[in-house]
This record gives C-alpha cells, structure tokens and sequence, in this order.
C-alpha cells in the first residue's frame, strides 16, 4: 500500500491559498481515480482505493500545515507501511508555476509541513513538487502561500491538478520520471509550458 498524502491548511478560509495546491491535487487524484468517500482518520481526513493496480491511502491531514508529520506518521504506523511508501504533494516556492518535479529526501526549503513529516517519520519519502513561484522577496513569503491564487491563476492551477492525476498510475508503480515527463508534456500542451513564461 502506499500513502498519498496532499498538504495544504484545513477549512473555507484556506482552501484556495497557494499553500493549499498539495490538497487540490489530492483532490484531483480522488475523482480521476474514483477514490472516496473520505472520512475522519488520523488527525486529517483518509479515502482508499486503487490506483491502477495499486493500493492507495489518500490523505489531507487536518492539523494545520505546521503539524502534519503528526497525521502522516499516524497512518503510515497504522498501515504499518515504510517511509519508502509514502509520497507527499506541496507547494514549492522554488519553481515556476505550473512546473512539476518529483524527488526523494533532500531539505526542506523553510517548507513548515516537510519540517514536520521529516521530524516524524525521517526524510527519505517521495515528495512531488508542484510550482508556484516565488514572490521575490523572503518578507513576502509567509502572505504570498496563505494567499488565495489569482482567478487568472486557476486555470494552470487546474492543468497541474489535472496531469498530476491523469498520470497517478505512473507515480504509484514509482515510475518517476515518466510521470514528470508526462505531466510536464500535458502542462505545455494546455499552454503553460515554458514559452507561456517568457
């Protein structure tokens, strides 16, 4: 089994910040793959099923970013599942938008919600990284992800979403750089590749 879990901070208020792109590809992955109902589980909100032939755990944990190693960790024990089965979705402020990347281990990069899953369960799980930019300015950070995505921005916000699920199957069989190939070819071709940049 693997544990997908998707990062973002729980209730109305938050559900559109750009810190909340990790639950909306969650999300995404849940209808593609028909996956649910989610219910209360681990100090978050959990659905099962398969992708592909893989079986799945998704989870958004509901304790605020800052604590969500607490939610992962009490899964992955409960699963009784190793680091190695677990994939985290997150923001990531040191690409462009739009742009997708998938690594295992590594730093944290000031992230609240990889600080905590690191310093609960170790740092060796899949974290895939889905872009939104960087507001050029270190002051400006903390306003920038708790910040709603501009309407304007939804739309590649969608596209990312959309990819990163149409491909899960790539991502649960550990296929990663197929899977990065494939999104980032779906991305470019609904306009948000590198040229929409320039």
């Amino acid at each position: 089994m693997l544990l997908i879990a998707g990062l973002g901070n729980p209730g109305a208020r938050h559900a559109r910040n750009r810190h909340n792109i990790g639950f909306m590809a969650l999300e995404a992955i849940a209808r593609e793959h028909r996956i649910g109902p989610f219910r209360t589980r681990f100090q978050g909100v959990v659905a099962e099923g398969m992708i592909g032939a893989t079986r799945v755990a998704l989870l958004a944990p509901q304790t605020f970013m800052n604590e969500s190693g607490r939610s992962v960790g009490e899964a992955m024990r409960f699963h009784k599942i190793g680091v190695d089965a677990v994939i985290v979705l997150h923001d990531e402020l040191d690409l462009a938008p739009a742009k997708v990347r998938v690594k295992t281990g590594g730093g944290n990069a000031g992230h609240n919600g990889l600080r905590s899953i690191s310093a609960h369960i170790g740092n060796d799980y899949k974290r895939v990284r889905l872009g939104i930019g960087h507001p050029g300015d270190k002051a400006l950070v903390y306003s920038f992800v708790l910040n709603d995505f501009a309407k304007s921005e939804m739309v590649w916000v969608a596209a990312v979403c959309d990819a990163v699920a149409r491909f899960g199957e790539l991502l649960a069989e550990g296929k990663d750089p197929s899977f990065q190939n494939k999104v980032h070819l779906a991305i470019e071709a609904a306009g948000f590749g590198e040229k929409a940049e320039d």
